[in-house]
């Protein structure tokens, strides 16, 4: 057992190598329990943490395998530590048959009952298979090395690169040593479970400038502490959605940002996602503000995506802020930027645009009649822009909370968080919502 693949893993991410293994001398009834458990500190958080066992059967998962990882979330629920499960199995052990698969419930039921109470993170180290990649999925983060297999109907030719832009892993890494220094950064972006605060970090401030047309991911530099951004689903939607876990003045922040596109399905699913992370845990939510409205494709698809991504916002109860760094328009004003289902603070550059349609069929139906009296239709539009679409105007009846510019942004960003430290929220007793 010294030797194994499975303890090594373990050692390298437990702060010094070290941490107290539990049901150390289990065994099943064929011999060795196919996987290392135990607690210890990451990055000075105490965890809990798993690792299969390849060098042992294949890592086969088995009754005792099961009854050994269950402990670990049962301790878990029981203390609110983080889990962190390592996979690494090519499948059930099939002659324990329908004992194995009950075990296998027994595992799903658990970690379900601590999903949102203790932060869960999954690193799919090499093949992750069947149920396996359920019970890994079920993670708040999943982290994989990019040679790992990870399906749940098997066999399949599906690569974790495929996952990664499919969205079902937030981060793919290049080797172990690398997916475990991702994972040892998220747990201390993470409190220790839904009860404790954020971690406070030293921080320095960043260097990344703010500038009229920056890109989504800039932004999210340039208002989040120096090198603390963790990007999550960064191959997934990756064209206008990004969402990441930052520390801004040494506290953690999750950010979503779009990048002046459509709200597409696959946007808002990756942004719902981030949604009800931060709100699980009590995290501030920033979300950066640049989408010309909804796509116009695939009509009942962003329909159901929208309304998820409405109801996750509207239903969370973490600080909420908003900034419109571009455009909000129509729906992606209301679903994003707006007061009434969204922010609790709404911000704007000086130079966005709020509006109900976007400036070209705005123009075609308020000045139709000057259109066709010869008015130029740049000029309306700029018109259009420059009053009705102004955000001072938005501001006016309330829709904005404030106005600046660029460079003004992480101190007014800063000034927020702070002023929504102590947010509290009381919501009508329910089990959950529908939609």
């Amino acid at each position: 057992m010294n030797d194994s693949k499975a303890l090594k893993r373990l050692e390298a991410l437990f702060d010094d190598g070290a941490f107290t293994q539990l049901d150390a001398y289990a065994k099943s009834a064929n011999g060795e329990v196919e996987v290392v458990a135990g607690f210890g500190t990451v990055n000075d958080c105490p965890v809990y943490a798993f690792s299969q066992d390849v060098m042992v059967n294949d890592g086969a998962v088995t009754v005792a395998q099961c009854a050994k990882i269950n402990k670990i979330y049962n301790l878990a629920s029981k203390t609110g530590c983080p889990v962190i499960g390592i996979y690494d199995s090519n499948g059930v052990k099939l002659d324990e048959g329908f004992e194995v698969l009950s075990a296998y419930g027994e595992l799903v039921k658990a970690s379900a009952a601590i999903s949102g109470v203790c932060p869960q993170i999954s690193l799919i180290a090499g093949a992750c298979v069947g149920t396996s990649a359920l019970i890994a999925n079920l993670a708040d983060v999943v982290v994989a090395v990019k040679d790992a297999d990870y399906y749940i109907s098997a066999p399949s030719d599906i690569t974790a690169k495929e996952c990664s832009e499919q969205g079902t892993v937030d981060v793919l890494c290049d080797d172990f040593d690398k997916a475990c220094e991702a994972v040892k950064d998220i747990v201390s972006l993470m409190p220790s479970n839904n009860l404790s605060p954020a971690p406070i970090f030293d921080f320095s401030a960043s260097q990344t400038a703010f500038v009229e047309g920056m890109s989504a991911i800039d932004t999210i530099k340039a208002c989040a502490d120096d090198s603390s951004v963790v990007e999550l689903k960064s191959d997934y939607a990756s064209s206008n959605c990004m969402t990441a876990l930052a520390s801004v003045m040494g506290t953690t922040v999750g950010f979503v940002a779009f990048d002046g596109e459509s709200l597409c399905p696959s946007c808002a699913y990756k942004a719902e996602a981030m949604i009800k992370l931060c709100d699980a845990y009590s995290i501030p939510v920033v979300t950066i503000v640049n989408s010309n409205g909804v796509s116009r494709d695939r009509e009942n698809h962003i329909l159901t995506a929208i309304t998820k991504l409405t109801s996750a916002y509207a239903g969370a109860t973490c600080p909420k802020i908003s900034l419109v760094t571009g455009q909000a328009i129509g729906a992606s004003y209301i679903v994003l930027a707006g007061k009434g289902a969204n922010a609790d603070i709404t911000l704007a550059w000086d130079t966005a645009v709020v509006s109900p349609l976007d400036a070209d069929a705005a123009v075609a139906f308020l000045y139709n009649d000057k259109l066709a009296a010869g008015e130029d239709r740049e000029s309306l539009k700029k018109e259009y822009l420059d009053t009705i679409a102004s955000p001072f105007t938005a501001a006016a009846c309330g829709a904005v909370d404030d106005i600046f510019a660029p460079a003004e942004t992480r101190g007014k960003l800063i000034a927020a968080l702070d002023m929504l430290a102590g947010k509290r929220e009381n919501t009508i007793p329910r089990k959950h919502s529908v939609k």
